[in-house]
Parts: structure tokens; C-alpha cells; sequence
């Protein structure tokens, strides 16, 4: 599609919640008239959302065939994309000991959606990517994010290890997951300022990146398991061992 769409309820009342002015307008499923629905139309309303109704074979058009829930979300053609330039204000604007995570390569947009959506659970100031060979924001990352993506920021760089760098230089702990690491990750100390880096779906993290990191772990399995974990589920892991140590309830 060339335009951009936010599909289901929770991407939509996300999207309106914290950026409406990035809104074009809703278009919602003519048929539709629940409560769940009506909220969201009373919440753009109040926005000054221009809101649009159509027959559900408009919105699966207009949806490219994605699961829309009877309601889509037109964005802007100039969204807020936060770069490199971007880090110093976001690091400053963290009230604690900062967490970042860092996706070195994630290509699905299915686990850079879930991945989204564990950081911003897990209170991360920012989600760090490179801009080529991975994935960026787009509907179905959106729709998998389920808000999140408007709720952390996402920050495509040029250069991953250019960044991993001047993130050292703030004082930010760089630490790599990694399977095969002889520490584990309850034996490290997330209470620093911590980027947290995980690799892409099947190779992992890179060997520039891997070079880079201040620590490596791994997450503890039983023996004769599974070899791995989906990254995003790795990532849930990692981000809130963090949090467990920082002691947030």
C-alpha cells in the first residue's frame, strides 16, 4: 500500500491516545455500532479526527487483506521518525538508570511487533535498529504492537556500531544475548544503564556487534530442549529480568 494504516482496536486507541496528530482520519465498518467502537469515535471526535464509514469490503481494500477489527487509522504522510540525533535527548529524558534494546537485524515484522510491545511494558526508552536489512514500523508491525508502537520510541540508525559506540561513551552497559555465553543473564547486573542487544531471527547477533558488547548471556534451558527461543520471546525475558532487579512493581 502506499499510504500507511493502523489496524484493530488496540493500535487505534493507541494511536489516538498519544498521537492523534499524526491521525488523517478513521474510517470505521458501517455495520459496526458496539461499545468498543463507539468509545473510539467519541475519542477522535474529541481530537478533531475526521472520522469516515464503509462497508467492510472497503476497509479489507484498504487494509491489504489484514485483520482490521471493523476500524483503520489513516497516518499522516509526515510522521515523527526519531534518528540518531535523536539518543542524547531520549537518554536524558529517562528518570532512572536507562534500558534500551537494541535489534540487530530482526527482519520479521511479526517479532519486531512483539518486541515492541514487551519494551514498552517493560518502561525501555527506546527501541534501537539499523535502518538497512531489517525490519521498520509498518501496519502489521503496528497491528502486532498493539499501541506500543506509539508509546516507544522506535530509532532506525545508519550505523549500529557507530551507535553501540557513543553509547558506551555515555556510560550505557552494552550487554549481548547470545546462546552460547558462559554467563547467564541472572548473573548480570541490569541495575546500570543497560542497552540490551539481540540478533536477528536465525544468525543472531552480528560479529561487529558481538565485538562491541561489554557483556554476553544467555538465557538458562533444560538440557535436551529446544536450542533457542523466538527472539521476541527472548527479548520478554531479558527486559524484564531488568526490571525485576531494578525493583519496579
Amino acid at each position: 500500500m502506499a499510504e500507511e494504516w493502523i489496524h484493530g482496536l488496540h493500535a487505534v486507541a493507541a494511536a489516538l491516545r498519544y498521537e492523534p496528530r499524526q491521525l488523517r482520519g478513521l474510517w470505521v465498518e458501517r455495520q459496526r455500532r458496539d461499545a468498543r467502537i463507539q468509545s473510539l469515535l467519541d475519542e477522535a471526535a474529541s481530537r478533531g479526527v475526521p472520522i469516515r464509514q464503509a462497508d467492510r469490503s472497503e476497509l479489507d481494500r484498504l487494509s491489504g487483506g489484514v485483520r482490521h477489527q471493523g476500524i483503520l487509522a489513516q497516518l499522516a504522510a509526515q510522521q515523527r521518525a526519531y534518528g540518531e540525533a535523536d539518543l542524547p535527548a531520549l537518554l536524558a529524558a529517562a528518570t532512572g538508570p536507562a534500558l534500551l534494546l537494541v535489534l540487530d537485524g530482526v527482519q520479521d515484522p511479526h517479532n519486531l511487533g512483539a518486541c515492541l510491545r514487551s519494551a514498552a511494558a517493560a518502561g525501555v526508552q527506546a527501541v534501537i535498529a539499523p535502518a538497512d536489512r531489517a525490519a521498520g514500523l509498518n501496519a502489521t508491525v503496528r497491528k502486532v504492537a498493539s499501541g506500543a508502537a506509539e508509546i516507544v520510541p522506535f530509532v532506525s540508525v545508519t550505523n549500529l556500531a557507530r551507535t553501540l559506540r557513543w553509547l558506551q561513551e555515555q556510560g550505557v552497559w552494552i550487554v549481548g544475548a547470545v546462546g552460547e555465553a558462559e554467563d547467564n543473564l541472572y548473573r548480570v547486573d541490569f541495575t546500570l544503564p543497560t542497552a540490551i542487544v539481540l540478533g536477528a531471527e536465525e544468525k543472531g547477533l552480528r560479529r561487529l556487534t558481538r565485538e562491541l558488547c561489554d557483556r554476553l548471556a544467555r538465557i538458562p534451558m533444560v538440557e535436551g530442549g529446544v536450542e533457542s527461543l523466538n527472539v521476541s520471546v527472548a527479548t520478554g525475558v531479558f527486559l524484564f529480568e531488568a526490571r525485576r532487579q531494578r525493583g519496579i512493581d
